[in-house]
């Protein structure tokens, strides 16, 4: 794809986005990798009055584009990219749910089989740092080597995917899981969670299954 096609597909994830429910106002950014770098949404800037100009190219050196400013995270997105060869789309929102078990500063144990969605057994709380660090970054680096979806205490929630729909199906999946866990949670201390060897039957049964996306 062009880069003008690639920045209009950002644009529309982050508007599926807060229809989802996963985010709230300007909160949350999206990115592609693109050419030595990534493409990413600006700061401060609208989902709704964004056009493919304002999404802003960041090289793998974390030099942008003269002019624009990216969103204040770009840097754990990079980290994604340079951690993951599967990954190709970042999703970063606040969702409510999702967000509120990084507050407990837990992990999404197996305590349904679609935790496997992340392409491993749980779903990783990364410690806390302040937003747009290199501190955060490291962070992130340690628990998206883990799974393609990692809890930001105090923060929220990253998702990876090969491509920006599986990314956007991931992050709302988490947030599903999340709201599950909260309702359980709220009724018993010591959430029930399936055994590894279930779990590990089911990553296995994963490699053929999730999104399937039209090429």
């Amino acid at each position: 794809m062009t880069r003008n096609q690639i920045a209009q597909e950002i644009i529309d994830t982050c508007l599926e986005m807060t229809k989802l429910g996963l985010n709230q106002g300007t909160a949350g950014n999206v990115s592609a990798r693109f050419e030595d770098g990534l493409l990413i949404t600006p700061t401060g800037i609208e989902y709704e009055k964004l056009t493919p100009d304002h999404i802003v190219f960041v090289s793998n050196q974390g030099e942008f584009e003269e002019g624009k400013i990216p969103s204040s995270e770009w840097a754990f997105h990079l980290t994604c990219y340079n951690a993951r060869e599967d990954c190709h789309a970042v999703v970063h929102n606040h969702a409510i749910n999702a967000t509120a078990v990084s507050i407990l500063n837990r992990p999404i144990q197996a305590i349904h089989y679609m935790v496997a969605a992340s392409g491993t057994t749980e779903i990783p709380c990364v410690p806390y740092a302040t937003f747009g660090s290199p501190e955060l970054a490291d962070y992130v680096d340690g628990g998206i080597r883990q799974s393609k979806s990692i809890l930001l205490q105090h923060h929220g929630m990253i998702t990876v995917g090969e491509n920006l729909k599986k990314a956007l199906w991931l992050a709302h999946e988490t947030e599903v899981l999340a709201e599950l866990y909260l309702k359980c949670a709220a009724i018993q201390a010591n959430v029930p969670v399936l055994p590894d060897q279930e779990m590990n039957h089911v990553l296995d049964k994963f490699k053929t299954y999730g999104l399937r996306v039209e090429k």
